[in-house]
């Protein structure tokens, strides 16, 4: 295993940037020229404050994530070489806690090695889809008619068993960088941190897991562990399902039913789910809280005008839907013109129609949310249809154009344009 380097640059705006690499050279210059991480590119020059050798890059990167923890003093206290004050400042992964991952880190690995030959055969792997709602938001939670396609865009999760009665979870992002890992003890009693974080991630990761094992009570039911190892296509903050897929994931491997695993957890309508087991455009719609799922031909012949843009900020889409219960009035009538425009969108032949259909959806849900459309919001000097997806206020927008839009969003700020083509599954 190559040895690792663990780096902290100060930003031009005075913030610190942690990252871990196996060759120092070669990173600083892409922080340096703008093709490194998001928040180093956007905040140039940087200037390298602090680095440390390892023997190993997995120890690298664990120092890495335990220095990204770290308040702005502490890591002002390593930067300066004051272990007095870097005691002072220490937060919840002290240093016995960081002996303790170690040794169970080196634990796992070592169990690991003694077991490959008899354990190989049984590691597994599982893919989940990303989703787009492109019709139905808010409404959907109430037995409108939506239209969801799922996207190129996922999350798979590795399994490889482990003669030790934990689990070694490690989340990679759309780079293959670690953003989260911890350790989990599976006792008689459920699953449980085996190291102190605070994290709401573990948090998060236990309730589902332990959900998982109320649906399946042989779940996580012997004498041995895993090492879990997720794998995103897309960044996080794009609101693509990194929830969804996830839950889909663990409920392919525990063997449950992942809607019921959905409800149990992190709740919504379901719709999601469907995106991540099926590999085409859907119909979707709860009927008596029960998902009807219907596959369908929808690979309009102008998708070339079609376009996905995101809005530079991830929506919380619990307060969409807080935010759409508290303001839905006559359900019915809403939901009727919805079901309607959901069946003609699927239908539709041309960019004409599909522009006018989408615009309709807009004011309907502008109505029913009392809130004002997303273009009359922020582009109301566009030249094309805009339609919001989901919570309204981030995540991505659909926008249908005669012209490329790109040059237009990009101008006001808005880098991430993506073709239909290169997002959806067709």
């Amino acid at each position: 295993m190559p040895k690792g380097f663990v780096y902290i640059l100060e930003c031009s705006d005075g913030t610190f940037y942690t990252g871990s690499t196996i060759n120092l050279d070669k990173r600083l210059d892409e922080h340096q020229n703008g093709s490194g991480a998001n928040h180093t590119k956007k905040r140039l020059p940087v200037k390298l404050v602090y680095v440390q050798e390892f023997l190993r890059i997995d120890d690298a990167f664990y120092k890495e994530k335990q220095i990204q923890g770290w308040s702005r003093k502490k890591k002002l206290a390593l930067i300066k070489g004051n272990f007095n004050e870097l005691k002072k400042y220490a937060e919840c992964m002290n240093d016995s806690h960081y002996k303790e991952w170690l040794r169970l880190r080196s634990a796992i690995e070592n169990d690991t090695k003694n077991k490959q030959s008899q354990l190989v055969t049984e590691r597994s792997r599982s893919y989940s889809n990303g989703k787009l709602l492109l019709t139905g938001e808010y409404a959907v939670l109430d037995g409108a008619l939506s239209l969801a396609v799922p996207t190129k865009y996922g999350q798979s999760l590795d399994i490889e068993p482990i003669d030790k009665p934990v689990i070694s979870w490690k989340s990679l992002d759309e780079n293959g960088a670690i953003w989260f890992e911890t350790i989990f003890n599976i006792t008689n009693n459920g699953i449980s941190l085996a190291v102190k974080n605070d994290n709401t991630v573990s948090e998060r990761l236990i309730q589902i897991l332990n959900a998982a094992k109320q649906l399946n009570s042989d779940f996580l039911n012997e004498d041995r562990g895993y090492k879990i190892n997720t794998k995103l296509d897309f960044p996080r903050h794009w609101g693509l399902g990194t929830s969804s897929t996830l839950i889909n994931n663990i409920a392919q491997w525990a063997s449950v039913d992942a809607y019921k695993l959905l409800k149990m957890t992190f709740g919504g309508s379901g719709y999601d789910i469907a995106c991540a087991q099926h590999n085409t455009p859907i119909t979707y719609q709860l009927e008596n809280s029960q998902p009807l799922v219907k596959p369908i031909d929808f690979n309009p012949s102008f998708k070339g005008h079609l376009y996905f843009v995101y809005l530079n900020k991830k929506q919380n889409s619990r307060d969409g839907i807080k935010h759409y219960n508290a303001n839905k009035g006559n359900l019915h009538s809403y939901i009727k013109d919805i079901n309607t425009i959901s069946s003609q969108i699927i239908a539709s032949n041309s960019l004409e129609d599909f522009e006018s259909l989408i615009t309709q959806h807009e004011d309907i849900i502008s109505k029913l949310t009392k809130q004002r459309t997303i273009k009359t919001l922020l582009f109301n000097d566009f030249k094309g249809s805009i339609k919001s997806l989901g919570a309204w206020g981030g995540d991505f927008i659909l926008v249908a154009s005669k012209e490329n839009p790109m040059p237009y969003f990009n101008q006001k700020g808005y880098k991430t344009v993506i073709r239909y083509t290169d997002m959806v599954l067709l």
